[in-house]
């Protein structure tokens, strides 16, 4: 196959697999400079890629994407029992998380209103970033207090938390902004970007607190403030969207209300 069919053939496995929007277009990213070698790409060459990303130490996230976007492209055009790239491990890293102080901090420090009410969603109910720009007014139910969450990650709907102390604020944001379709959106009435977002906690972290928080950062905060305030962890699990109790355990490993009842030895010397 030509460039051009490998594109297309590769753009059709995509959308078979039914990967998110966003996933097909870093893969498509990632797999471009590759199309012109793609039928005689080898094992190898697959190796020697990943391998470099490794040595330039690149996050764990970036190379096991490569890794699945190449592998997918070795695929379409070789015998998949041939593929034998073994398995990247996860690294281990405990989530960073705010204390409940630091976090009224960047909400106190946030005096854009709209801001504020972005960084207060996304701990309110424990969001991603990628959930925030797509939420829509029709989304947040004031009566019931709770957000939907329309298609999250895995193309999967769920229902989280909505705070009450927020009410009156959404209100006020829906008369002063009058969305069209997104409940956060520019003066040309297109939604926020991820990027966008990233940057108003960013900033505002770092001028509150001193370090920069990211809305990642948040969402594990979430967790483990309502981990360590007794709430069943598979009620957490749900309101994360978690698809394995597993993925949400890791929270039991920062929160600190029962190591709080723990005394170290050097306080009975």
């Amino acid at each position: 196959m030509d460039k051009i069919a490998v594109k297309r053939k590769y753009g059709e496995e995509l959308k078979l697999r039914n990967l998110s929007k966003e996933t097909q277009k870093n893969y498509n990213l990632i797999v471009r400079k590759f199309l012109d070698i793609a039928c005689n790409l080898s094992n190898e060459e697959l190796r020697r890629n990943v391998l470099k990303d490794i040595d330039d130490k690149k996050s764990t996230s970036s190379i096991k994407q490569k890794y699945s976007a190449l592998k997918i492209l070795y695929e379409i055009n070789h015998k998949p029992q041939n593929f034998r790239l073994p398995n990247y491990q996860t690294e281990s890293k405990l989530p960073d998380v705010l204390n409940k102080g630091n976090v009224k901090r960047i909400i106190e420090f946030t005096k854009n209103p709209v801001h504020k009410l972005i960084v207060q969603l996304l701990y309110s109910g424990g969001l991603r970033v990628s959930e925030i720009v797509n939420l829509q007014p029709r989304d947040i139910d004031v009566e019931r207090n709770v957000l939907i969450v329309r298609q999250g990650k895995g193309k999967k709907d769920r229902i989280t938390l909505l705070s009450e102390s927020l009410k009156e604020d959404i209100l006020k944001h829906l008369l002063a902004n009058n969305p069209i379709k997104y409940f956060f959106e520019s003066n040309r009435k297109k939604k926020y970007s991820k990027r966008t977002i990233e940057e108003i906690v960013s900033r505002n972290s770092f001028s509150a607190i001193g370090r920069k928080a990211t809305p990642h950062t948040l969402r594990h905060s979430f967790a483990t403030h309502l981990l360590e305030a007794g709430t069943d962890i598979r009620y957490i699990q749900k309101l994360l969207g978690h698809k394995n109790l597993r993925t949400t355990q890791i929270y039991t490993h920062v929160a600190n209300s029962d190591i709080a009842k723990i005394k170290s030895p050097l306080d009975s010397l």
